[in-house]
């Protein structure tokens, strides 16, 4: 075998990733044909948890500015998405196993990363490096309060939210107002038009507005339903989003 590609993993949020971005020029295939894949692979797992074990929504800033789409994949991503190149990219076996030697490497160095101090000094520049953060975080905890605070209204209310405030207020990576719809919609909370089943509006998660128009062009009457969400649905909401394994962002 030829010397090993190197390859790079990220610890983010705790979970050992690499993006779609770096696997497709590694490969030297279409950024976009490999979305096209990774969503042919999410589409036949059954359950959307299942599929975030393997590949993870995401998005990055292009160099013109303008918000793109791309996954984080997991090392069984890789090995799933990696190895199914193994007959159309010659260089697709060494490269999946440059990504299981340095998932191993980082798994093996996150293990190893807190060591409990041997001696009197290291426990005390322990605890002094432990306190350090402890004013970091209460320092954050301040700069915050704005933010928690407005969260809370939010939460508290009786009032509702549209969609897209309730991806703003939760705050997740890579997930926005259309992904947000796209993952209830997955989890049959919502109905392909985006309407929610009657057993989540019953239970309180949402409400349905109903909104009168004259059409424009032909002058009939049209009516349009707007998907709105209560307390309860947006605490639901979250707690759903992070059984799929999304992370929360810092509010």
């Amino acid at each position: 075998m030829n010397e090993l590609i190197k390859v790079e993993v990220k610890n983010v949020d705790g979970i050992l990733v690499t993006t779609s971005n770096k696997v497709a020029e590694e490969l030297g295939v279409n950024h976009k044909d490999l979305l096209e894949k990774i969503d042919g692979y999410i589409s036949k797992f059954s359950r959307a948890e299942l599929s975030a074990q393997f590949y993870i929504p995401h998005n990055y800033k292009a160099l013109n500015g303008k918000s793109n789409r791309n996954y984080l994949i997991t090392k069984k991503g890789v090995a799933q998405l990696i190895g199914g190149y193994n007959a159309a990219v010659e260089k697709a076996f060494e490269l999946n196993v440059s990504y299981i030697n340095e998932f191993e490497r980082m798994e093996n160095y996150l293990k190893n990363e807190f060591k409990v101090p041997s001696t009197f000094s290291e426990a005390l520049r322990l605890a002094a490096e432990q306190q350090e953060m402890i004013e970091v975080l209460e320092n954050k905890i301040q700069e915050d309060k704005p933010k928690v605070e407005f969260y809370n209204d939010v939460t508290d209310s009786k009032h509702t939210c549209d969609m897209q405030t309730v991806a703003k207020v939760l705050n997740f990576r890579g997930v926005g107002r259309n992904t947000l719809f796209e993952i209830l919609r997955n989890e049959n909370i919502l109905q392909p038009d985006n309407k929610p089943y009657q057993k989540f509006v019953d239970a309180g998660w949402f409400r349905l507005i109903e909104t009168k128009y004259n059409d424009e062009m032909s002058g009939e009457l049209r009516i349009y339903f707007k998907t709105v969400v209560f307390q309860k649905g947006i605490e639901k909401i979250s707690n759903i989003l992070k059984q799929l394994g999304y992370s929360q962002l810092e509010k």
